[in-house]
């Protein structure tokens, strides 16, 4: 039912001490983690500037101009120029044609290369012995709870909402308890719709476990690199109905498309599996996520007012017709 707005419809609210200040905590422990205050990182005789620097050129294989670089790395000109001058002089670099000095795109060399994967093979090597001691499920989690940091935080190398950033899929063991709770959380800070609506979206999600049926219900999470960005539901209603219900998108995917291709997901399991038609229920006030339904065929079947989540609304049942 969560509207699909995009993310400039939503008044941030002000960062609060606590929230600033476990920011900062993390971000020291992360700089600890990662080794980022050492003189050299990895042993390469870098700092972790230089070695970062060098990663983003070995990523652009038809090579890269300075000015990109400097811009996508926030750094300053000079510094930046310094660290590219230091390539060039190990051999590590070799500089396309272009019109001037600076439209020269710059792209490794064999040698650039193999100092590159060395850097890379350790880092790599680091990483997995830190995270050893976890095993599959807390692995899990913690792609989990990265990816979500961020999405929140706005980290553009996450993309910028293109078909191939996020992916959607069916649900997994734990999905749906984290699916319950996401909602239950949005719909309290964008409505303050309180207990009422957690107790309904608990309820469920547990009959849906409790009753699946394989081949006529399923979830399905869309997600980008382990963060859940939205998700949905089809459970069968009797009498060749099935019943779209609990799509949500996350805040910061929204504008993306998601919500549709949720939808439209529910919509093609549905014809597959030979129902009649596909209902939903959905309230007056959700106006976005009411035109997504609209847009997507499904039509107003009837309205009833209501009083479930503590202020007076309608309450509409939409319907779409597959046979």
């Amino acid at each position: 039912m969560t509207d699909d707005r995009p993310p400039a419809d939503i008044s941030p609210a002000r960062a609060a001490p606590e929230t600033v200040a476990a920011l900062r905590a993390f971000n020291r422990f992360h700089t600890r983690f990662a080794g980022v205050l050492q003189p050299s990182y990895m042993d390469s005789g870098m700092g972790v500037t230089a070695a970062r620097l060098l990663y983003e050129i070995a990523q652009a294989e038809a090579g890269v101009l300075a000015s990109s670089l400097r811009e996508q790395m926030g750094l300053d000109a000079g510094h930046a120029s310094r660290i590219i001058a230091g390539f060039e002089k190990r051999g590590w670099i070799a500089r396309g044609r272009g019109s001037d000095a600076r439209q020269r795109p710059i792209a490794l060399t064999a040698q650039g290369r193999a100092a590159f994967a060395a850097i890379d093979a350790r880092t790599r090597a680091d990483t997995a012995a830190r995270i050893a001691g976890l095993d599959r499920a807390q692995q899990d989690d913690l792609v989990a709870a990265l990816g979500q940091v961020r999405a929140l935080l706005g980290d553009p190398m996450m993309g910028e909402g293109t078909a191939d950033d996020w992916s959607i899929r069916p649900f997994r063991i734990g999905d749906l308890a984290l699916v319950a709770s996401r909602q239950a959380r949005l719909y309290e800070a964008e409505y303050g719709w309180g207990r009422t609506m957690e107790v309904m979206q608990g309820e469920i999600t547990t009959a849906f476990l409790r009753d699946f049926k394989p081949g006529r219900e399923q979830a399905w999470i869309a997600e980008r690199d382990g963060a859940m960005l939205g998700a949905v539901l089809l459970v069968d209603a009797g009498d060749d109905v099935g019943q779209l219900r609990l799509l949500h998108v996350e805040r910061a995917a929204r504008g993306m498309g998601i919500g549709r291709a949720l939808v439209d997901q529910c919509i093609g399991f549905a014809r597959d599996a030979g129902y009649r038609r596909v209902m939903l229920w959905t309230q007056d006030v959700l106006t976005h996520a009411r035109r997504l339904y609209e847009s997507a065929g499904f039509m107003p079947a009837d309205r009833e007012a209501h009083n479930l989540f503590g202020a007076e609304m309608m309450g509409e049942r939409w319907i779409l017709l597959l046979h």
